[in-house]
């Protein structure tokens, strides 16, 4: 019974969260400051990682 109402409140709150994200991002889109701001600023790209191995075989060469 306790394991079931942990499982529904974990569930519950994992809804909300997206529901909240998904709101505040898209809120800002659309937002006038938040167009303004792609518009001065732009997208930023992602950035890129490099692992350590890469990082190795670089000073070897």
């Amino acid at each position: 019974m306790i394991f079931g109402t942990i499982l529904l409140w974990i569930v519950g709150l994992f809804v909300l969260y997206v529901v909240i994200f998904t709101a505040v991002k898209d809120g800002i889109d659309r937002s006038e400051v938040g167009k303004l701001i792609k518009m001065k600023y732009g997208v930023k790209d992602e950035v890129i990682s490099v692992s350590d191995d890469e990082i190795e075989k670089e000073f070897q060469d």
